[in-house]
């Protein structure tokens, strides 16, 4: 891509299952491919501080070499089927799958908590960009007393290689489902969301039932690599896009050179609300010709109209170049709450009425030319 200069390298992670091992890589810097942030990080205590005086030209040079890394991934063999893998397990014969970890990913001022799951499937459920798993959470349906709790999608919030760059593992982005009793504001936990809670209660080394993967509508189109993507997500449904991101400008992908333009719209809370901010900004700054990212804070910012700011309300500030992106044939793509997608439509049908354009044709024109792309839940 054209932001990659000379001194830029691919950085190569052994694929072997000892953590330890591919940290060790890493001799003057760290990159941790776990925490929010992969972006290389020089990390000095007081005993060390000599020692680097001393060295600095080293470690400048060490830093300056993978200031934008890409990540060597692997098998490469994952690139080369012509169609999604679907269903390789069924609810009935789902694989076991293994926790490697759990992280709250929100700070303390986030309302509800949110997790990073990364799962252990061997490479045994292989799955694409933009698709889902199934969850089967232990115990019995209570609706079907000896049956097995129904299958809860999630969407997949790594690329294929997952976030070990192995084609071992997949993650979720979670919230924790809890209800409250609006007459005593107490929290009930027999009404609790069972699957969210279980896998955000997990702990590394816990079992947990897959099946799919699932789903083509969310996938990335990669045949043109100058591409414009447009995404817009509330909470949660930030998990495909993390996935697209990656395979974008994270990985060293031989088969998928994007230098096409991603665009990120991102509605939460507050700041202590967002989700994977640490990489998204690291794009920004990375690419900034082929990445943007706008941010919907409902809880601190106004719109113009002087109320919260919503994510359509972001939308509408951008409009104008959203609508000619999608005449000269940009995708777009929603995913989260199937709440949002209301005010969306209201604020697209606004503009298109403004620009003089009949939104249900344009709507509908969209949809037969596959830009455009809805997962809510």
């Amino acid at each position: 891509m054209a932001q990659l200069a000379a001194s830029q390298v691919a950085v190569t992670v052994p694929v072997g299952s000892d953590l330890s091992t591919r940290r060790s890589v890493f001799k003057t810097h760290s990159i941790s491919f776990h925490d929010k942030s992969w972006a290389p990080s020089l990390s000095l205590d007081l005993k060390t501080k000599n020692a680097w005086l001393r060295n600095r030209h080293i470690i400048c040079q060490s830093v300056q070499q993978a200031s934008v890394p890409k990540v060597n991934v692997s098998p490469l063999n994952l690139e080369d089927a012509k169609e999604p893998p679907l269903n390789i397990h069924k609810p009935k014969e789902p694989y076991t799958a293994t926790i490697v970890s759990v992280e709250r990913i929100v700070g303390p001022k986030a309302p509800g908590e949110t997790c990073h799951i990364v799962i252990d499937h061997g490479g045994n459920v292989p799955y694409w960009e933009g698709q889902s798993y199934g969850i089967i959470p232990p115990g019995e349906n209570p609706k079907k007393p000896g049956s097995p709790h129904n299958v809860r999608l999630y969407s997949i919030a790594s690329t294929r290689y997952g976030d070990t760059f192995d084609g071992k593992t997949a993650s979720f982005c979670v919230r924790r489902a809890v209800y409250y009793d609006p007459e005593t504001g107490k929290e009930d936990p027999s009404k609790n969301g069972v699957c969210s809670n279980f896998l955000c209660n997990s702990k590394p080394g816990d079992k947990v039932r897959v099946t799919g993967p699932s789903g083509k509508i969310m996938l990335l189109p990669e045949d043109n690599p100058n591409a414009t993507h447009i995404m817009i997500a509330t909470g949660t449904g930030i998990a495909p896009y993390r996935g697209y991101l990656r395979r974008m400008f994270m990985e060293s992908v031989p088969t998928f050179k994007f230098n096409g333009l991603a665009w990120l719209f991102l509605g939460v809370a507050n700041s202590d609300s967002l989700l994977y901010d640490d990489e998204f900004k690291k794009y920004l700054k990375d690419y900034p010709d082929n990445f943007r990212y706008d941010l919907a804070l409902s809880r601190e910012q106004k719109s113009k109209s002087g109320g919260k700011m919503y994510v359509q309300d972001k939308i509408e500030e951008y409009s104008d170049e959203i609508f000619k992106m999608l005449d000269t044939g940009a995708h777009i793509y929603f995913c989260g709450l199937k709440g949002m997608m209301p005010g969306i439509q209201e604020t697209l049908k606004k503009v298109a009425d403004q620009r003089g354009e009949n939104w249900e044709e344009k709507l509908s024109q969209l949809k037969k030319n596959k830009q455009w792309h809805v997962e809510v839940y």
